[in-house]
């Protein structure tokens, strides 16, 4: 159906037929038009964040928590450009995000006009796809277009630029159903390579699933077929960063994160392997370590949507560019017609080997009567709201993975953590995105003092809009992965790893009329972690820890996964290496 409308009134009626509820965003001049179509109606909220850089990730939060597209809207020149560590958050995560932005009248571009930037050419390396539309009858299409890119395939962030005269003309609206794609990525894989995978499995004497956020991107009958596989095989499973949830931490053949701070069950699993299944994962670089000494025995599957990332790292011997459910349903197909066949012998010898692994216990670490650890903060905080439906949240650095390390997910879309880019400052306006979403659920953003206030003035967003999301802050009053990092391997040299003026977060919290507590006692965290949860409304928790904790376990630069640094309290002997020991 169409129909005669200005441009402003497309983008709001746009967002309407793609199923929009929620915009996050921040107006501008180049905008205006915009905002008063959305002033004028009911259907879609906004809102209001306090930066461009918070719309964004707070987006993501929203897209990363619910399976659907995030949407964020900011003005010209400062407001894209603020936008950009988000987008680029947004591409290396293959989160679905869609950003509107203004942009300076049509036939003022190129004239160094006011907030005139060049949105498209800043953004095309950190987006999926960008249009700047100069025709009003070309923009609804337009954006509709824009939705399915981000959501199709390898889901990304994509940039959609809206000169002001665009928004003010008139032109022909066409609804989401009269739009037909040209993009239309490849879904279903090529049975002879789920031939030659089933095979392997069938053979494999020391198999591992190692899993990405594909599996959780492909959506729930995805993260369905893998646990149903891994069940019927019980091939042990490991995870990157980005794919926690996809299979239940309590589930028995579970082995924990793998990777630079993965656990060492997971990290040796992967060096020992001879069948590597790669599933909806990249092989980035903190998951494989030295490359020439990855995982040097196996014999590896691929499997992705994303032709791109096949052999872009790692070459495989097989490699299937598909949807992860549609690969998944064939394999689990086969196999079952095939007749469920293992190599039971090797599998049971398999099993020995990893459970004498997990019996290292390689997150140990020696606990205090006086002071916080990092590790006790987070045991704690699993403990007392596992129970709860429950989504987390983290910035960036040592307190995200060890989140990851205590923390347990049991099912997907419940941990939004900024991986590929590593953004300090995610967290925060992602809990916002989060709590949005899911406004009777517990939203948690477990965070660092020094990431936490990269973004900080969200606080002010959490309060407009009454959002219950606790900011649980490990305060070691230390940038602690770059000190670590100095410790290990920069001979204690301390260039800039600590800042000399904090403020006093229980008076920030204060100050924004939000809830503030301090903890510095392990025998009152309990009580204080109770106090938090009991409150209806933003709280700034600031949980004073052990200030030089280090991280374990960890894969040095340019070691293979079988030689990781442990804590003292996880091993026995070995060669110490700076309060760890080399394994």
């Amino acid at each position: 159906m169409t129909r005669e409308m200005s441009g402003a009134r497309m983008v709001v009626q746009a967002l309407k037929d793609q199923g929009v509820d929620t915009v996050f965003g921040y107006p501008g001049g180049a905008v205006l038009p915009i905002y008063d179509e959305i002033f004028q109606q009911n259907d879609i909220r906004h809102i209001l964040v306090r930066h461009e850089q918070g719309a964004v990730h707070a987006a993501e939060g929203y897209a990363r928590s619910t399976g659907k597209v995030g949407v964020a809207l900011v003005t010209s020149g400062p407001g894209a450009t603020n936008a950009v560590t988000g987008l680029t958050d947004a591409l290396l995560d293959s989160i679905p995000i869609v950003v509107l932005t203004g942009q300076v009248p049509t036939f003022m571009i190129g004239s160094d006009a006011f907030q005139e930037a060049d949105t498209i050419g800043i953004t095309r390396p950190c987006t999926k796809a960008n249009w700047l539309v100069k025709d009003t009858d070309r923009l609804a299409q337009t954006l509709h277009e824009a939705f399915h890119v981000a959501r199709s395939g390898r889901p990304g962030p994509v940039l959609v630029d809206i000169p002001k005269d665009v928004q003010f003309a008139t032109g022909t609206y066409s609804g989401a159903r009269e739009h037909v794609s040209r993009y239309q990525p490849k879904r279903q894989p090529d049975p002879a390579m789920i031939e030659a995978i089933v095979e392997a499995m069938e053979t494999a004497a020391r198999p591992v699933f190692y899993t990405g956020g594909g599996v959780i991107n492909s959506g729930s009958e995805a993260t369905r077929l893998l646990r149903e596989l891994v069940a019927a095989t019980g091939f042990p499973i490991t995870s990157t960063l980005m794919g926690l949830g996809a299979y239940p931490a309590s589930g028995p053949q579970w082995l924990g994160m793998l990777g630079m701070h993965g656990l060492y069950e997971a990290n040796m699993a992967m060096h020992g392997c001879d069948l590597m299944l790669n599933i909806g994962a990249r092989f980035d670089d903190r998951i494989t370590g030295r490359l020439d000494a990855f995982s040097p025995g196996s014999r590896k599957v691929h499997i992705d949507i994303d032709p791109s990332s096949i052999n872009k790292v790692v070459r495989v011997e097989m490699p299937v560019v598909a949807d992860i459910a549609d690969a998944l349903r064939a394999t689990l197909d086969l196999w079952t017609a095939r007749g469920r066949r293992l190599n039971t012998q090797g599998l049971s010898v398999w099993q020995n080997q990893v459970g004498q692994w997990r019996a290292r216990r390689c997150l140990s670490y020696t606990p205090s009567q006086t002071t916080i650890k990092p590790q006790y903060a987070l045991e704690r905080l699993e403990a007392l709201t596992k129970k709860y439906e429950r989504y987390i949240c983290t910035e960036v650095g040592q307190h995200q993975m060890w989140a990851a390390q205590f923390l347990g997910f049991e099912d997907p879309n419940r941990w939004m953590t900024s991986g590929g880019l590593g953004t300090m400052g995610y967290g925060f306006p992602a809990s916002i995105g989060v709590q949005l979403a899911h406004p009777d659920a517990l939203v948690i953003n477990v965070a660092g003092e020094a990431s936490w206030l990269m973004n900080m003035q969200e606080m002010g967003t959490a309060m407009q809009y009454r959002l219950p999301v606790k900011q649980f802050i490990l305060n070691n009053e230390r940038l602690g992965m770059v000190r670590q990092w100095q410790q290990l391997l920069h001979g204690e040299r301390y260039s800039q790893s600590w800042s000399e003026a904090l403020p006093d977060f229980v008076k920030l919290a204060e100050a924004f009329g939000a809830k503030g507590i301090l903890c510095k006692d392990p025998a009152d965290l309990d009580d204080a972690i109770m106090e938090m949860l009991a409150y209806d409304g933003p709280v700034i928790f600031d949980c004073l820890v052990e200030k030089h904790e280090n991280c374990f376990p960890m894969i040095p630069s340019g070691k293979p996964h079988n030689e990781m640094l442990l804590g003292e309290a996880s091993t026995e002997g070995a060669i110490q290496a700076g309060g760890a020991v080399l394994v």
